[in-house]
């Protein structure tokens, strides 16, 4: 039977309640949960862009049911696209799955995931949060949240992203709590992860060894033309982004793109 979670009371979880991993890093900030607590057990977080495409969406719910189907709990903010694929493959698994959002926990947003955090909270997840129950969600909040979600796991899997994607603050956090970083090739987010030193995911049997603590490693790729017209641009003097077009006639994506090659294999 689905539970409705806006008659739920959220609680607040403080120092001495707090889940081990969140104990482990001296989490000092409170924490409301409405259901089950995210475990201590394996857990992995699954992240990516809210305007997914149909591909990133079918592989973020293909890798979160394996994980369920491992045992493995698994954590995402709840959002449009590749998050909300994410709850449903665990969820499609047999599995349980935590739901970090950044507002208050009797708000559903978006509130086209009403039913998917109800189900959550009906096969044992939870919802997760920073803030107490009323507080509307903002731009603020979302960059916090991430924090949040970093740090109940073990590693965080990118499945999809742009260059300014929230879930790329998710990845940033998560090395600064060090947990492990994967990235799904193939989107210029997490293309940028891989060339700073991201975990390689191509398959289910590379989730398998970030879960097992193997993960693969990318291998350094050979430089194609535009990334060697680069490295060749920024030898000759070129300082900054606009020298380095001007010099190669390159456009300024494919600079961007170039650049942390170079940085990660210099």
């Amino acid at each position: 039977m689905a539970i409705c979670y806006a008659l739920v009371t959220s609680v607040v979880l403080n120092l001495g309640g707090l889940p081990r991993r969140l104990e482990t890093l001296g989490w000092q900030r409170p924490v409301y949960v409405r259901g089950a607590v995210c475990p201590d057990g394996p857990a992995v977080a699954i992240v990516g862009a809210r305007a997914a495409s149909a591909e990133g969406m079918e592989r973020a719910q293909r890798v979160a049911r394996h994980l369920a189907e491992r045992h493995v709990h698994v954590v995402s903010g709840g959002a449009v696209g590749i998050d909300g694929a994410a709850h449903r493959g665990a969820l499609a698994g047999g599995g349980t799955t935590t739901i970090v959002l950044g507002n208050g926990l009797d708000i559903a947003y978006p509130a086209r995931h009403a039913s998917l955090f109800e189900q959550a909270l009906a096969h044992g997840g939870g919802l997760m949060g920073i803030v107490p129950d009323g507080v509307e969600p903002r731009p603020a909040l979302f960059p916090q949240r991430n924090k949040l979600i970093s740090a109940l796991v073990d590693a965080v899997v990118v499945i999809e992203a742009d260059v300014r994607s929230g879930s790329l603050s998710t990845a940033a956090s998560a090395l600064t709590q060090q947990r492990l970083v994967a990235a799904w090739p193939g989107s210029p987010g997490c293309d940028r992860l891989l060339a700073r030193g991201a975990a390689i995911v191509e398959s289910l049997a590379d989730v398998d060894r970030i879960v097992d603590g193997q993960a693969r490693m990318p291998i350094r790729p050979a430089f194609d033309p535009d990334v060697q017209r680069v490295a060749d641009a920024v030898a000759a003097g070129a300082g900054d982004v606009d020298a380095i077009c001007m010099r190669t006639g390159l456009p300024v994506r494919a600079v961007l793109r170039a650049l942390p090659l170079l940085e990660r294999y210099s």
